[in-house]
């Protein structure tokens, strides 16, 4: 049976592997500026909607986004999801467009001791690969198009 500690570790070497990813994001020079209000970031990164499908994307691509390597969702075709974070089914139900932007963006902020990278910080990091250092894991507009799809993620109705 796993320990405590172990998944801490696990966990701890995933955030690093997320960090030090070679991403799409990797031309991004500088971060758009962004306005957080509460628990989101109410306006668009880019100042338009993302696309979904591009976000589905994304959130399936184990190379770009690898949210499943932690997150599960409604994916039966997808073997291997993760069982470290709130499973992605319903995610649309339970978070705002705004709230969803900011956990994505810096889950950090909410959540100070999340397993989660920030996929849009570049502050403040430890263990990043010279490379990448200054530069986010997606751009602004790979954040809108995770969003988008995210906010498609309803509970079914119940009966």
């Amino acid at each position: 049976m796993p320990t405590l500690q172990g998944h801490i570790s696990f966990a701890g070497a995933l955030v690093a592997a997320v960090i030090n990813f070679p991403h799409a994001a990797h031309c991004e020079n500088t971060l758009r500026a962004y306005r957080v209000v509460g628990d989101a970031i109410p306006d668009s990164l880019t100042g338009a909607k993302g696309d979904a499908a591009r976000g589905r994307g994304i959130v399936l691509n184990r190379q770009v986004g690898l949210c499943l390597l932690c997150h599960s969702g409604p994916y039966p075709e997808e073997k291997f999801q993760g069982t470290l974070a709130p499973d992605l089914k319903g995610t649309g139900s339970r978070w705002s467009e705004g709230q969803l932007r900011l956990r994505i963006v810096d889950a950090g902020r909410l959540y100070p001791d999340t397993i989660m990278p920030p996929y849009y910080r570049v502050d403040g990091l430890v263990r990043v690969a010279p490379a990448f250092a200054g530069k986010p894991i997606l751009t602004a507009e790979q954040i809108e198009d995770v969003v988008a799809y995210l906010v498609t993620l309803r509970d079914a109705p119940t009966p």
